[in-house]
């Protein structure tokens, strides 16, 4: 059987490195293929006090997946809890969801560690409740919260819609002590409607300041 040689002195490694192989249509080479091309839609900046922050468009068929990243976000009031919700067609932001949520931390000054499931009226089974993805978050300069919101299939009108979430939070505890956390959480909407808006708050007071950036993720 004759060996087929392979034929690289036209393939660009440049490319390849950001979109990623495939062999080609002759089995002889290599292609550039298509890895999730990450596409910025849309950018949130908080410079000063707002009760929420929301993206009401560009949420669509277009993208598969919708990230959205949460970057040095604020409370203006001290332990609070931040907060999401989805939008289903309606003008409200009050898709039933199910969800569950888990945190590690350690102690900044004492190196307590601890590894928690959270079910202190943070989960939600079948509610329309706004979510808590976040913590008893401090609004000192060195806290606050960062981290990613994954919305997966939000146009799909045959099944579920799932989400997951990771941040970073600097959080404190009832007594002053500053805690570094990571938090966990994830859920679906109980909903077959197409989900076309999310809305981002804090529980007990305005968003002081941050940015939240949405992304579509081609397949």
């Amino acid at each position: 059987m004759a060996l087929t040689k392979f034929n690289f002195n036209s393939f660009d490694l440049t490319t390849a490195a950001s979109t990623g192989l495939a062999f080609n249509s002759s089995a002889n080479g290599f292609t550039t293929a298509s890895a999730g091309a990450m596409t910025l839609i849309s950018t949130n900046t908080i410079s000063s006090g707002v009760s929420s922050s929301s993206f009401t468009s560009g949420i669509d068929s277009t993208y598969d997946t919708y990230l959205f990243k949460l970057i040095n976000i604020h409370p203006a009031t001290v332990r609070d809890e931040f907060q999401l919700n989805f939008r289903d067609g309606s003008s409200a932001f009050d898709a039933t969801k199910t969800t569950t949520m888990f945190m590690t931390y350690i102690g900044e000054t004492h190196g307590d560690t601890a590894f928690s499931y959270e079910t202190e009226g943070v989960d939600l089974a079948n509610s329309t409740s706004y979510f808590t993805i976040a913590t008893n978050v401090g609004n000192a300069n060195d806290e606050g919260l960062s981290g990613e919101i994954y919305l997966f299939s939000p146009s799909n009108t045959t099944f579920v819609k799932h989400f997951l979430c990771a941040l970073q939070c600097s959080r404190q505890d009832g007594g002053g002590g500053n805690y570094c956390a990571t938090e966990y959480s994830a859920g679906y909407c109980n909903t077959t409607a197409a989900i076309d808006g999310i809305d981002f708050k804090f529980a007990g007071g305005n968003i002081d300041s941050g940015i939240i950036k949405m992304y579509g993720i081609t397949k």
